[in-house]
């Protein structure tokens, strides 16, 4: 066994863990991180946003996607394999891993492999898969960064074959004719639109009555628009009432008397802090009654030099926003100077169309009584995308109706992700929106969409006057 003394010690290697390592180590600290199994970089790079976000890619590539919707059904769609998507899978996250490892060793973070355990609120043990006691760590500060894990309830007979949660559902064998997801969130929405662009029959089942009910309401419904269009099935306002396997196919019971059955079922109804086997307890504190670590606005636990981000405090479980969080905590329990989570952030959900979004929806203006008014830009106005042959889509722009000063951008289309940020900054900076129209835009560019859409919201105000 090693003893260890540190000033900072991490628990979990994803985004947060990542970030307040390095920052940590930036401001010369002596800085430990301790991951559970493998190399750094946490469930976020094996088991979710990285290999997530690599399939839709791959998928895209792969089965030509995109040629199919510039030449219609008749351009055929290339079979793919398993094989190929896990090849490429496998190439990013070799790469990333390989980033990562280089970065801790750039900055001298020691990085331990083991299952971390409090003894008390100043010290822990890491024990081996065996069991094995390793190291027994001492350090004046810790941050849990240890993320989140599927919820997976006892009742449910998963099996990694035919009944699987996110994390098993990469570890299919061969692409299903047919597929279920219980859970119109984001990762039900997002594996949906994958395996519907596969060919795969898919069916969503959500208690609710639409997707991602997050989102502003006129973004949702383009959204179930363009998956019904790629062939995925919604059924809203459905409970499950058993689920079971049935030879060598997933059946789903539901409340109304109803039933399905598929291929492959994909049970996505949330998830949860991944604190089992820390020991919190040891420490002073436990988790909240729905299962995440509370922590105030510095993100200090009710132990204040223990800290804890991103998933497991709870939402917006987002890799960009934890990152934010561990360094944020990071800076705090170096000494240094630092600021309150920003208010407002972009959300990236990578559906096939791609959404992004940041600041309020309408239906948030309108429970607070804001005068607003809305511009929009539909992507077949944008000539970039008709050459990119994707014109499913949207900008929109919400502002307010005297001062102009823009309330929320919403985007759905090709590169969402990536143009959102424009509207983000403008919001930061308390920008008008006005500031779209006067400005010049690269042509043809997706992002030309904020100038249509600002035009198309001005020319509503002055016909009002």
């Amino acid at each position: 066994m090693e003893e260890v003394q540190a000033d900072l010690v991490i628990i979990g290697s994803g985004p947060a863990g990542q970030k307040a390592a390095i920052q940590a180590a930036k401001l010369g600290k002596k800085v430990v991180v301790i991951e559970k199994s493998g190399g750094p970089g946490g469930a976020c790079l094996y088991e979710g946003t990285i290999p997530s976000k690599t399939l839709r890619e791959a998928i895209v590539d792969l089965t030509g996607f995109r040629q199919r919707v510039v030449y219609g059904k008749n351009f055929p769609m290339r079979d793919v394999t398993i094989e190929a998507l896990n090849y490429r899978l496998k190439q990013v996250v070799e790469q990333q891993g390989q980033i990562i490892t280089r970065q801790f060793r750039k900055n001298d973070i020691q990085f331990i492999v083991g299952t971390a355990r409090f003894e008390n609120k100043n010290m822990l043990i890491v024990v081996d898969e065996n069991y094995r006691l390793t190291h027994q760590i001492h350090a004046d500060k810790f941050i849990i960064a240890t993320g989140s894990k599927p919820r997976n309830p006892i009742e449910v007979p998963f099996d990694k074959e035919v009944i699987l949660d996110s994390t098993q559902l990469l570890s299919i064998k061969d692409v299903p004719k047919t597929m279920l997801v219980l859970g119109g969130g984001v990762i039900g929405s997002e594996y949906a639109s994958f395996f519907s662009a596969l060919g795969t029959e898919v069916t969503v089942i959500d208690k609710r009555d639409h997707l991602l009910p997050l989102l502003d309401n006129e973004i949702g419904i383009h959204l179930q628009t363009a998956l019904t269009n790629l062939g995925m099935r919604f059924k809203g306002r459905k409970m499950p009432k058993e689920i079971k396997r049935v030879g060598d196919r997933a059946e789903v019971a539901f409340e109304d008397g109803t039933s399905l059955s598929a291929d492959v079922l994909l049970f996505a109804l949330g998830r949860v802090a991944n604190v089992e086997g820390l020991h919190i307890e040891n420490a002073g504190f436990n988790v909240s009654p729905r299962g995440y670590i509370p922590v105030n606005s510095l993100f200090q636990t009710k132990v204040p030099h223990i800290y804890a981000v991103g998933d497991v405090v709870g939402g917006p479980c987002l890799a960009s926003t934890s990152m934010e969080q561990g360094r944020l905590a990071s800076r705090h329990a170096c000494g240094i100077d630092t600021h309150q989570f920003p208010t407002f952030y972009p959300v990236g959900i990578y559906t096939i169309p791609t959404i992004s979004c940041c600041g309020y929806t309408e239906q948030d203006l309108q429970e607070m009584g804001f005068r607003y008014e809305v511009g929009r830009a539909y992507y077949y106005e944008i000539s970039r995308s008709h050459i990119a042959g994707s014109n499913v889509g949207m900008f929109k722009i919400l502002f307010h109706a005297e001062t102009l000063e823009i309330l929320g951008v919403h985007v759905i289309g090709r590169g969402a992700t990536e143009v959102i940020h424009i509207g983000q900054l403008a919001m930061d900076f308390n920008a008008r929106i006005d500031y779209f129209v006067d400005q010049v835009f690269n042509y043809p560019t997706y992002a030309e969409g904020y100038r249509i859409a600002a035009l198309n919201g001005i020319n509503k105000i002055k016909r009002k006057i």
